[in-house]
């Protein structure tokens, strides 16, 4: 399905639109919000409207881009560059795999990718259980499961993060794997344009300004998660996220 196409505009119906504003406003609050999880908090929620991660992946990819060199343009001197490139290294085959799937999986398949890996992320909010890796074993794991989700669809963060919390002090987290999502989508989106994807420029325009409402009001809340530690929060996005992935599954069923 090509947004593109006002064929397929015309047949979505007003409040389709009006969910896929508030899914944007969503997908920028939990990127400064939390520091990651914009992707993968928020495409399982326009999977229900149209069912084809391509279609979206493009405009996140680019508003991604875009705030995340805003968050932490004047916080470079904050960032662990030596293990942030070796991040890069080793996500780079597993990226690549998850790049080649994206690109000749059928859409149900890769929603069904997308659904589960969200259902799992929603379930650990719900009982406020993180993702933690404890060994180098765990690490490489992780690295591979989420290098690869992260090249199908963006949803690998929350698993790449647990890696990176291992090894990096708190203050030097958030700003380290920033750069690390605006390598990663440069790469998906330079990928998309060599196999002649769709970039979906109407759709990134027109779902900007909800973007930068979220972006604004992430930032507060991140200050706010920091001071509170953000249990309540993390169960409630983990409930929605486990009822959102489940109609998806049984909406493909």
């Amino acid at each position: 399905m090509n947004l593109l196409d006002g064929t397929a505009w015309a047949a979505l119906a007003p409040w389709q639109f009006a969910a896929i504003g508030l899914a944007f406003v969503w997908s920028g609050l939990v990127r400064s919000g939390l520091g990651f999880g914009g992707a993968a908090l928020t495409l399982p929620l326009l999977l229900l409207i149209v069912n084809d991660p391509l279609v979206f992946l493009p405009a996140i990819g680019f508003q991604l881009l875009i705030f995340s060199m805003l968050t932490v343009a004047t916080r470079l001197g904050n960032v662990d560059w030596r293990y942030l490139v070796k991040l890069i290294l080793l996500l780079a085959v597993p990226v690549a795999a998850g790049l080649v799937g994206l690109l000749n999986l059928s859409p149900v398949l890769l929603s069904t990718v997308v659904y589960s890996v969200t259902l799992g992320y929603g379930f650990m909010y719900l009982l406020d259980r993180g993702i933690v890796s404890r060994n180098r074993l765990t690490d490489g794991l992780l690295i591979l499961l989420g290098g690869y989700v992260s090249g199908v669809s963006l949803t690998g963060a929350p698993l790449i993060v647990a890696v990176g919390a291992r090894a990096l002090p708190p203050a030097q987290l958030r700003d380290t794997l920033y750069i690390l999502w605006i390598v990663l989508v440069v790469v998906k989106l330079g990928t998309f344009k060599a196999a002649d994807v769709d970039m979906q420029w109407a759709l990134f325009f027109a779902t900007l300004p909800f973007v930068t409402l979220g972006h604004v009001v992430g930032l507060r809340l991140h200050r706010r998660l920091i001071e509170s530690g953000g249990t309540l929060f993390r169960r409630v996005v983990g409930a929605g996220l486990a009822a959102v992935s489940l109609v998806g599954l049984l909406t493909l069923l």
